[in-house]
């Protein structure tokens, strides 16, 4: 049983603009619901082309997102990223330290990473995202001392831009005896490294989460579920989200679909995925079912497309806690 989780991820601050019409992702050859890594200057022309629209700036990345919902929800946690030398990167370390997380915070002569993320009408996001100094955290930034005292560690797909770092870090974490979690992050970043991802799984990834598209891309099977038998078959515990029609999700030989909360109105579909895995972790690491597990994910998820960003006010926090807590006494199930 886990009951910690220090996460590794690339610290960035989101920038959320939304967008009136999908015109701008055409402009850029740009595939809605993608995340692409691009470099400054293109980053700074995308953003002047949305220059006016209603934006907002809040904590990004996504290992950040999923570790600091899990800190709420009560799970000790740690992060370890990279940011530069600027305001910017002190803001993200002291913001992590007002939620509770444990920083492991490296850092870089290089300005701190931003993510563009254009938020359509329909509420689905187009990342473009430019690295920085999150880019500049290598295999020797990691020691086994970070993961002292913690049971898992959380990866994001997205550090899979350095194949060394990641491969690296897990060997690291698993020379500590920790479990490790993998989150596949996006489709086309599958798609790209599907070899290298499939070799790292079977090398020592213990559960994976992955959205249909990313474990179509992961796998190479059209339906979810066979998807999901594949991504099973090399790990302890697969979670494939599908969507409005919840997870499925598969350890050994059991096997469910779980349902969604269904959200009060579809603002924002950042962090949907990482709020999903927060939710779905920090129930595991109190030692809940799967049913448990998927339910409060869902929560986490159904309340965050509900916002602009990842961040909540308390009155949207009160409300989570008090759905965990129908979660816990079986209460409230989907």
């Amino acid at each position: 049983m886990i009951k910690s989780v220090i996460g590794i991820g690339n610290a960035l601050t989101d920038m959320l603009v939304n967008i009136s019409s999908d015109e701008v992702l055409s402009e850029y050859g740009l595939s809605k619901g993608s995340m692409s890594l691009v470099d400054g200057e293109l980053q700074t022309a995308i953003s002047k082309s949305v220059a006016g629209a209603p934006h907002s700036l809040s904590l990004g990345g996504s290992a950040g997102n999923t570790i600091r919902c899990m800190s709420r929800l009560g799970t000790r946690v740690g992060f370890i990223g990279k940011v530069g030398n600027d305001g910017t990167g002190e803001f993200y370390e002291q913001a992590l330290r007002n939620v509770g997380v444990e920083p492991f915070i490296l850092h870089s002569d290089k300005r701190s990473g931003k993510c563009l993320s254009l938020v359509s009408a329909d509420g689905e996001r187009t990342l473009v995202t430019h690295l920085g100094a999150a880019a500049d955290m290598h295999k020797v930034d990691i020691s086994e001392a970070m993961f002292e005292g913690y049971d898992c560690l959380y990866v994001e797909g997205y550090l899979v831009q350095d194949h060394e770092l990641i491969r690296t870090t897990i060997e690291r974490a698993r020379a500590r005896g920790l479990r490790v979690a993998l989150d596949l992050a996006s489709f086309n970043v599958v798609e790209e490294n599907r070899e290298f991802l499939r070799a790292l799984v079977k090398d020592g990834v213990d559960i994976i989460f992955a959205n249909e598209d990313e474990a179509r891309a992961f796998t190479g099977e059209a339906e979810s579920e066979a998807a999901l038998h594949h991504i099973a078959a090399m790990c302890e515990l697969a979670v494939v989200k599908i969507g409005m029609r919840g997870a499925l999700i598969k350890r050994g030989d059991e096997q469910l679909h779980v349902g969604i909360m269904e959200a009060a109105k579809r603002v924002d579909t950042t962090g949907a995925g990482d709020f999903y895995a927060a939710g779905f972790l920090a129930a595991l690491c109190e030692g809940l079912d799967l049913r448990q597990c998927g339910t409060l994910g869902a929560v986490a998820a159904g309340k965050v497309i509900e916002v602009v960003g990842t961040t909540f006010g308390e009155e949207a926090w009160s409300e989570i806690f008090r759905l965990y807590d129908e979660v816990r006494s079986r209460s409230l199930l989907f």
